[in-house]
């Protein structure tokens, strides 16, 4: 039997460092005190094979984030380090997803490779006025919020933030966004020539009986 989870570039990932990242992760809640039967085990045992397939995808995510630093010349990150329970926020799971998300939290690499990504996002000014107009309801001030001003209707202008106080925050804002996409992008063109090993394969690849689009 293969111990290898997947290849990246010729390289085996061991199946042993998807199974050191698992146990990081909480298992599958367990169901209570309620009666245990085989349908519940047979869920139980898909959830556990996602659960693999998902990790996978989170440590393949670490070593091209560490191929791609190495390439760019950045300096070596040290070497993701599965110790504790992994703590991964809620609201980065909704706005990457939990894959990304995870490997994010887990990975010094894919830190470090967000991070560059986001330095070279250049941001035109128009770009930051247009956001600025287009969201006036996000730069009341504060008295215009405690008065209940409605942006939308008749407010004067000095309710709103001038543009050189909030111009700074936006633009960082949106250079944030943009180099997220810019990860998600090459995360995707990265991982498009890995070769999994059976049960190892993406959460969402069709080619497998468990296959589900929400990961």
């Amino acid at each position: 039997m293969s111990e290898r989870a997947a290849t990246v570039r010729g390289r085996p990932i061991p199946k042993a460092r998807v199974d050191s990242f698992l146990r990081t992760v909480p298992a599958t809640p367990s169901r209570g005190a309620r009666r245990y039967d085989e349908h519940d085990e047979a869920l139980s045992a898909r959830a556990e094979r996602q659960r693999r397939r998902w990790a996978t995808q989170v440590v393949v995510a670490d070593e091209l984030a560490r191929r791609a630093c190495e390439e760019r010349g950045l300096a070596p990150p040290p070497e993701a380090s599965p110790t504790g329970i992994l703590a991964i926020a809620g609201t980065d799971v909704a706005d990457l997803g939990s894959i990304i998300a995870a490997a994010l939290a887990h990975s010094p690499a894919a830190r470090l490779l967000l991070a560059e990504l986001e330095k070279r996002q250049e941001v035109p000014e128009t770009a930051v006025r247009d956001y600025y107009d287009r969201n006036r309801d996000r730069f009341l001030t504060p008295d215009a919020l405690r008065r209940g001003v409605d942006p939308f209707g008749r407010p004067a202008p000095d309710d709103f933030l001038p543009y050189g106080k909030v111009r700074e925050g936006i633009e960082r804002d949106l250079r944030k966004a943009a180099g997220r996409r810019a990860f998600f992008d090459w995360f995707d063109q990265a991982r498009a020539s890995v070769v999994y090993a059976a049960g190892h394969e993406h959460p969402g690849d069709p080619g497998h009986q468990d296959h589900e689009h929400r990961h």
